[in-house]
């Protein structure tokens, strides 16, 4: 039985197991249809979210098993009751955890609980669901993943950016961020040494957002203001700023480069209505995909327990 608490929890082999299957079930999902038969979902939520429940929620309904949504805003349970006691209930219910808090120490509790698998649904530290979606979008237009290049462009201090270094560099991609000249907006030390630890390959970090794409097969971004930072939206638009992708700057990348965003986007900012509805953007496949990379992580997860 495993947990996915963070993107560390899979191997690069592990990780194309999942991918692999995904691109099974999204060809063949009539054959796993039957795949979650009397198998149950709990879903517990501190943040409201399009694509994570219903890609999810609908995910489990196509494998013929079934998804509870729950509300857990303000970290708890009703009456009170811990976190911890909360979860050992639901081991009583269901056959796997998907949890969308707003701390990573809350997932890891929840994990430290958990007798059934638990899946991060988003933290403030990761977002491996997003990443797993991420890679079966770019093996789907690229025809493979080592070697290609991605220049993730924007905060790179940022979860997206935390899960897209260790999850790209697990399946052999060159991984560039491109952010600030500031600590606040580059990737943290810890992160970088410990992706060069569990992928064997060194994440690239660029202050300058032309060179930083330059010859760049994937150029992929993210909002600027996530939740819990609107006290920082002024600062925030002054520093990233340069760092929008647009038409200008995706030419700097290779001719045949797609561009990517994990949404939801907030056009006219971190990228141009012109770049996002561009034959290169591959947005809403990738948006899409989330729904197919679950299903495929839930079936992999299923095995593990069997």
């Amino acid at each position: 039985m495993k947990h996915i608490l963070s993107d560390f929890d899979l191997s690069g082999r592990e990780l194309q197991e999942v991918l692999d299957l995904s691109a099974e079930i999204k060809a063949c999902p009539g054959e796993y249809g039957d795949a979650m038969r009397n198998k149950t979902l709990v879903m517990l939520f501190e943040l409201a979210s399009l694509r994570t429940r219903i890609s999810f929620e609908a995910g489990m309904n196509q494998l013929g098993g079934h998804a509870i949504f729950y509300s857990v805003e303000g970290g708890g349970f009703t009456r009170s009751e811990t976190m911890e006691d909360g979860v050992k209930n639901i081991n009583k219910y269901a056959d796997f955890i998907m949890a969308r808090v707003l701390k990573q120490e809350a997932m890891e509790r929840i994990g430290g609980a958990a007798t059934i698998p638990a899946i991060n649904g988003m933290t403030e530290v990761y977002h491996p669901c997003q990443t797993m979606a991420d890679l079966l979008t770019v093996r789907e237009h690229k025809g493979k993943l080592r070697g290609v290049r991605i220049a993730y462009v924007g905060d790179g201090g940022c979860n997206t950016a935390n899960s897209t270094m260790i999850g790209c560099s697990s399946a052999g991609m060159d991984v560039t961020v491109v952010c600030p000249d500031d600590q606040k907006y580059s990737p943290a030390g810890w992160v970088l040494k410990r992706v060069k630890e569990h992928t064997g390959k060194a994440v690239k970090v660029s202050h300058d957002p032309a060179k930083g794409v330059a010859g760049a097969d994937v150029v992929y971004t993210d909002v600027w203001v996530s939740a819990g930072m609107e006290a920082e939206n002024e600062a925030r638009m002054r520093a990233f700023k340069p760092y929008q992708v647009n038409a200008e700057l995706v030419a700097k990348a290779k001719g045949d480069c797609i561009v990517m965003h994990c949404l939801p986007a907030h056009r006219g900012y971190e990228i141009t209505s012109e770049v996002m509805d561009s034959p290169q953007s591959v947005v809403f496949d990738q948006a899409g995909n989330r729904m197919h990379a679950q299903k495929g992580l839930l079936v992999w997860l299923m095995e593990t327990v069997d």
